[in-house]
């Protein structure tokens, strides 16, 4: 079952894939992705594990 990710979700783990090549991550903008995730994945009754695996596939390997 494919986990369906809202826009602001992919746009704040871009942001962070983002700085993380930049080597310039904050720890806000860390803890703002994880908190998102948290809430995501609560309101949707999935693993928070499940729900960062699928954000981080999405943004960091596109192609796959």
């Amino acid at each position: 079952m494919a986990i369906e990710l809202p826009d602001e979700l992919i746009k704040l783990e871009e942001q962070a894939w983002a700085e993380i090549q930049a080597g310039t991550l904050t720890v806000e903008t860390a803890a703002a992705v994880q908190a998102a995730i948290t809430e995501h994945a609560k309101a949707i009754g999935a693993s928070r594990f499940d729900v960062e695996a699928a954000v981080k596939k999405r943004v960091r390997n596109p192609e796959s």
